[in-house]
C-alpha cells in the first residue's frame, strides 16, 4: 500500500481520513480521536505525501503539525470542496470529498499561515470589530440625543 493523497475532516474530536494510492484507489479510510488521528496518518501514510484539509478553525494548526512531520499539506477553501460530495452529507463523505478536490488541476489552495501571521490576522481583525463597535455606539448616541433635538455634527 502506498497512499499518496489523503484527505482529512477535522472537527472538536472525531477526525475522518481518506487516503488514496496514485491510481486513485481507495487505500486508507478511517475514524480517529482528536488525540490518536496524527499517529495514525504518520503509521500509514509515507513522508512527502499530499494531505489535505478544509481551511477552517483549527486547519492552520494541524498543518502546521503535519508539515513538521514531513507531509506536503494543502488547505481547501470548503466552498470548493462542496461540489464533490457525492451523497449525503457526513465527516467520512466529507473527508473523501477533500481527497479528490485535491486531485483537481486547477484546484486553487488557501497558504498555511505561521503563528506570526495567525497573530497579526487576530490583531487586525479585533481592531476592525472594535472600529466597528465604535461607530455603530456613536451612530446609537447621536440618534438618541437626534431625538432630544440635539444633532451633532458627524
Amino acid at each position: 500500500m502506498n497512499i499518496t493523497r489523503v484527505g482529512v475532516d477535522i472537527a472538536k474530536s472525531v477526525f475522518h481520513v481518506h487516503g488514496v494510492d496514485r491510481h486513485d484507489q481507495v487505500q486508507w479510510q478511517g475514524k480517529y480521536t482528536r488525540e490518536k488521528w496524527l499517529n495514525a496518518v504518520s503509521k500509514r501514510v509515507p513522508a512527502g505525501a499530499e494531505i489535505g484539509m478544509e481551511a477552517c478553525a483549527s486547519s492552520h494548526y494541524w498543518a502546521r503539525a503535519l508539515q513538521e512531520r514531513g507531509y506536503r499539506v494543502k488547505l481547501i477553501a470548503a466552498q470548493f470542496v462542496t461540489p464533490y460530495v457525492k451523497s449525503n452529507k457526513n465527516d467520512r463523505v466529507d473527508a473523501e470529498a477533500i481527497c479528490e478536490a485535491m486531485g483537481r488541476p486547477s484546484m486553487r489552495f488557501v497558504a498555511v499561515k505561521s503563528v506570526a501571521q495567525q497573530d497579526t490576522q487576530a490583531a487586525h481583525r479585533i481592531r476592525e470589530e472594535l472600529v466597528r463597535q465604535r461607530t455603530a455606539k456613536a451612530n446609537q448616541i447621536r440618534g438618541l440625543v437626534g431625538e432630544y433635538g440635539l444633532v451633532a455634527p458627524v
